[in-house]
């Protein structure tokens, strides 16, 4: 069994903000999943959190990070216009990226994004910048269609997953698909809703993401 991963909290600044994140980082780490959080959630969401456990297990780091500083947070849970500011979430991710890419633990690792619900979208925009170090991108419950304009140039392999049940996104995801000119899969998992509380149903989740990692970032593999 791989021993626990070494977490701990880190900073990211981002123009005149600085980002709050935990840094996972297993030994002999083979990737690093940077996770784009949507909605109103952040570096503590206990579902993002139960799927970088089960990506520090199958040996690949996780930065959980805050893309909205906490003052930005209050104005959001009154406005919710941050959260669906893409352009916005995006520029702050890509600045987690770069933030990993300097960073001596974890600048020698191949970087993947794991966006839910809004964060979907800003993952897949960060990805489709010119500049952008991504082998792979995953979307659990995702709204890839707010960065529908983007989609065509995403050129990392891309995962959607969806639960069967959430009846208003499935046909968002499909549509982004169609636009998606790399790599993709789109997978269901039956009767799961938004969140992916029902039994097994975010287990399902972390399986299909460890997998998708596992096969296009360089260096990691299964043991």
């Amino acid at each position: 069994m791989r021993a626990a991963a070494v977490v701990h909290d880190v900073e990211v600044r981002s123009g005149n903000a600085v980002l709050h994140g935990i840094l996972g980082l297993p030994d002999g780490a083979q990737g690093v999943i940077l996770f784009a959080h949507g909605s109103g959630s952040g570096r503590m969401s206990p579902r993002n959190n139960y799927v970088a456990h089960m990506l520090q297990e199958a040996g690949l780091a996780t930065l959980l990070i805050d893309l909205l500083t906490r003052k930005e947070e209050i104005v959001d849970t009154r406005t919710a216009h941050l959260r669906f500011d893409i352009d916005f979430l995006a520029g702050r991710l890509l600045d987690a990226t770069q933030w990993l890419v300097e960073t001596p633990e974890t600048s020698a690792l191949a970087v993947g994004y794991f966006g839910a619900s809004t964060g979907a979208a800003a993952a897949l925009q960060a990805a489709a910048t010119r500049e952008s170090p991504i082998f792979a991108v995953v979307a659990r419950g995702g709204r890839p269609d707010l960065a529908m304009p983007y989609l065509a140039r995403v050129r990392a392999p891309t995962l959607l997953i969806v639960g069967g049940n959430d009846a208003p996104v499935i046909p968002l995801n499909r549509a982004a698909f169609e636009a998606l000119r790399t790599k993709k899969e789109m997978r269901i998992v039956p009767g799961a809703t938004h969140l992916f509380e029902e039994p097994g149903s975010l287990e399902t989740v972390a399986d299909l993401a460890t997998e998708w990692f596992v096969r296009f970032l360089p260096g990691a593999h299964e043991e």
